[in-house]
């Protein structure tokens, strides 16, 4: 092993569990209600749209990674199938749209666990807390998230059936307008559909840590299918009971939807329950996030895209350490100072960016290294597109200005240091 090398030490079960806990968290507690926003009860239809071009990228995601092995993620399957440009663009997709995934998480903890003059100091700790078990080894990480991911299984088990125990407090027939409302706005449903997106892109931890996966080409693809197939169903369970208790302008109404939709059954104790459930969600994803981010960030770095401090492997836990601790620093101000209630549009924005370039990455493979029909890919492509055009404006505009200055960043480094 290289000095610079990350150890294997994870197989399928702990690579699942991981891309299982990155999703759970910012999907179910996070999403829905500006999905509904967006499309009322259509984003059901949302759902089923971010659903199918979230497995057209995980194909493409899941072949690249079995060629490639490495950390990095798309970032690296980009420059080997496209050139250095397109892996920059998906790398710095990914950074930022991330980075800003890990503020929200730490601050959807905060909403949940303690009351609202507590939440920012709160949040801060925990982005420090996990960052410290991320430095300590990737193996301590794939152990408490799978603490984690049981934890917040029970608990939306009990919501789902607390949802449905009240006298009337569901009604299976009032899901009879999601349709309708789909006809009615196919602008809403795709904007809803960019928004939850957003909750399906865990398993691009799993592709991003391909060089600490035992027999990658195996494990990945596997861990990638599992984890996102698993997720789905869970989300679609969610989805149904939250419309048929509140409706989709319920939904829309409240940061909590699963939690409003548990006051409404008669299981008064459930709510505590839930709220457990939701912090401890929130912070699977923020420290599978943390560990993702910071590895994509360490490639990028390799390749002086990011300064080269950042390329620091730990020499005793084998860690990304210097990246880690740079995503902290910069997660910790954010949550001490921003509002990120909405950036989960502009988080969007960066990963879809992110996996249009896997995507176009994946059409140009050989024949001997697909495992998908290349119409998948297409698909996948073409759809990413489809849901950052109709992203809200705001979150595209905020994403075409942050992505101009990481352009602007490697055209000026480039310059003064010399190279393509």
């Amino acid at each position: 092993m290289a000095a610079d090398d990350l150890a294997r030490r994870l197989g399928t079960g702990d690579a699942v569990v991981i891309g299982v806990g990155s999703m759970i968290g910012a999907g179910v507690f996070a999403a829905f209600a500006p999905a509904a926003a967006a499309a009322g009860a259509g984003l059901l239809v949302g759902l089923l749209i971010a659903a199918v071009i979230a497995y057209c990228n995980a194909t493409a995601t899941a072949q690249l990674a079995a060629q490639y092995p490495t950390s990095g993620g798309v970032y690296v399957y980009g420059r080997e199938r496209l050139g250095e440009w397109s892996g920059f663009l998906a790398g710095w997709g990914f950074v930022i749209g991330k980075t800003a995934s890990c503020a929200a998480m730490a601050l959807t903890f905060a909403a949940y666990a303690v009351p609202s003059d507590w939440q920012r100091p709160t949040a801060a700790a925990a982005v420090i807390a996990l960052a410290a078990v991320n430095y300590r080894g990737i193996t301590r990480t794939a152990r408490l998230t799978r603490v984690i991911v049981a934890v917040v299984l029970v608990a939306l088990a009990v919501a789902v059936l607390a949802a449905w125990s009240g006298p009337g407090s569901a009604d299976v027939v009032g899901l009879s307008d999601v349709l309708d409302d789909a006809r009615a706005d196919w602008y809403g449903v795709l904007q809803a559909a960019g928004l939850l997106f957003f909750a399906f892109a865990g398993y691009a931890r799993i592709a991003t840590l391909g060089e600490e996966v035992r027999d990658p080409a195996r494990t990945i693809p596997r861990a990638v299918a599992l984890a996102l197939g698993f997720v789905v169903v869970v989300y679609a369970v969610v989805a149904v009971t939250v419309l048929a208790v509140l409706g989709g302008d319920g939904v829309a109404d409240t940061p909590v939807p699963l939690v409003a939709a548990v006051d409404a059954g008669s299981w008064d104790w459930a709510g505590p329950v839930v709220r457990v459930g939701a912090a401890a969600a929130a912070l699977g994803a923020l420290l599978a996030l943390v560990a993702g981010v910071g590895r994509t960030t360490m490639a990028m770095a390799r390749n002086d895209d990011l300064p080269r401090w950042l390329a620091a492997v730990h020499p005793r836990h084998r860690v990304p350490h210097h990246a880690e601790v740079a995503l902290a620093a910069v997660v910790v101000v954010a949550v001490l100072t921003v509002d990120l209630r909405e950036a989960i549009g502009f988080s969007s924005f960066g990963v879809l960016l992110y996996y249009l370039v896997a995507n176009v990455a994946a059409i140009t493979q050989q024949r001997s290294d697909r495992r998908h029909p290349r119409a998948l890919q297409v698909l996948g492509a073409v759809g990413c597109v489809v849901l950052v055009a109709t992203l809200p404006p705001l979150s595209v505009l905020t994403g075409l200005a942050v992505l101009a200055v990481g352009i602007a960043y490697r055209l000026l480094t480039r310059r003064t240091f010399g190279g393509s």
